[in-house]
């Protein structure tokens, strides 16, 4: 088919590609078809989103944005990009809690794999979910609210319960915020002041490649209604008076602004601008969230390695998340940490590091991003959700025929 995803390491397989424009024509489309998966924004690094018959683009169905005030809600189409509704509500006067580092992806599809952004007490993009609208294979719309049985468990679904077409979102009223960059941030101080480093702001993210002398950057966001007070020196680094991307072959014009420059949280939170797609097609990305308690030894286990991680990769990023209660996120009733790879594009050489990277993390409770590129040749990753069971019966009443399962979803469904 010459189909692929946003990265161009993988080719779907599946026989044919509809992109409906409405909702009636999405409907003809899935009750037509002997298995079905959504594509959103594609960006995904593996077969989670592939389909042996049809895969449906939700691109084309109408951009759905309504704002509901009295609940601090809004309501927009599933495949509507967070850049495209971030916009809209700046310019309305609401915000949402986080944004993911590209605001080029999809509502339904970073909710769907509990994509995320960062911050202590921030849960992940899913968290702000209060209502689904879910078109399942029979061509039956279901509506799923807050509270209402299943509903924790539909939201992070990996798309197989159906098509999302309509998501509810918490929203509240816009801020400013402001980020600002620190160099050569000492291993020691990560290791001994972990929980102070990452509270000391909004949002915390370390920049590294893992052989590095000392953290290369700590990229610090702050809410202008809740400024840090930090100063020239954060834990050690130093901060910088030019700005940097994160990789230093790539275009620093591809970031958002830094230095401290105050903007609207739509064009602070991300650390890509939305007018620009960032090394599209240039890279691989896996990301294991752990366990908060075991961040110490993860953070040895993988410097103890970086001699096997380093040559591949382009740069690593620690993040971290909030505990929740949606049953497949990965960061289900524990506070996490993320480790994120952004490798060169050697599916090959990366498929070859992942298992020592894996056996480092995976005993540590470490659950993959649905959506990133990793292995799992023990099959541990079923073991890390206890909640499974539950989402596996979920599933079959949504889609008894398993007209939405793929060979991704067999292995855990």
């Amino acid at each position: 088919m010459g189909e692929l995803n946003w990265a161009g390491n993988y080719e779907y397989r599946a026989a044919r590609i509809a992109e409906p424009k409405s909702l009636d024509e999405l409907r003809d489309a899935v009750k037509g078809a002997k298995a079905v998966r959504a594509l959103g924004s594609r960006h995904s690094f593996n077969s989670l989103a592939d389909s042996a018959d049809l895969l449906v683009s939700t691109a084309a169905l109408p951009p759905v944005i309504r704002i509901d005030e009295e609940s601090r809600t809004v309501t927009v189409g599933g495949g509507m990009r967070y850049g495209d509704v971030a916009q809209h509500l700046q310019e309305a006067g609401w915000a949402l809690h986080n944004l993911a580092s590209l605001p080029h992806i999809s509502v339904a599809g970073a909710i769907a794999t509990a994509t995320h952004g960062s911050g202590d007490r921030n849960g992940n993009l899913a968290t702000a979910v209060r209502a689904l609208r879910i078109l399942r294979a029979d061509g039956e719309l279901v509506e799923l609210h807050r509270g209402e049985p299943g509903f924790d468990g539909a939201v992070v679904s990996l798309g197989a319960l159906g098509v999302v077409v309509e998501v509810t979102l918490a929203i509240e009223p816009s801020f400013d915020a402001s980020q600002r960059l620190f160099a050569g941030l000492p291993w020691e101080a990560v290791a001994t002041q972990f929980d102070a480093i990452t509270s000391a702001a909004y949002s915390v993210s370390l920049f590294t490649t893992w052989d590095e002398p000392t953290v290369a950057l700590a990229w610090v966001k702050e809410r202008a209604d809740a400024p840090s007070g930090l100063e020239d020196d954060f834990f050690g680094a130093r901060a910088l008076t030019e700005p940097r991307h994160m990789i230093e072959t790539m275009d620093v014009r591809n970031t958002t602004e830094q230095l401290g420059v105050a903007g609207t949280w739509n064009e602070r939170l991300p650390h890509f601008r939305f007018e620009f797609t960032p090394s599209n097609g240039e890279e691989i990305q896996s990301e294991y969230l752990v366990p908060r308690a075991r961040i110490s030894e993860a953070i040895d286990a993988v410097r103890g390695i970086a001699s096997v991680v380093a040559p591949l990769l382009l740069v690593s990023e620690i993040r971290t998340v909030a505990s929740d209660e949606l049953w497949l996120s990965s960061s289900y009733a524990t506070d996490v940490v993320g480790l994120h790879f952004t490798w060169v594009r050697d599916q090959p050489g990366v498929e070859a590091v992942l298992p020592a990277l894996e056996q480092a993390l995976l005993p540590l409770g470490a659950r993959p991003h649905w959506g990133k590129l990793y292995l799992d040749r023990d099959g541990v990753v079923p073991s890390l959700y206890p909640r499974l069971d539950d989402f596996r019966a979920l599933a079959r009443s949504f889609d008894p025929d398993g007209v939405f399962t793929n060979a991704f979803l067999a292995r855990y469904l």
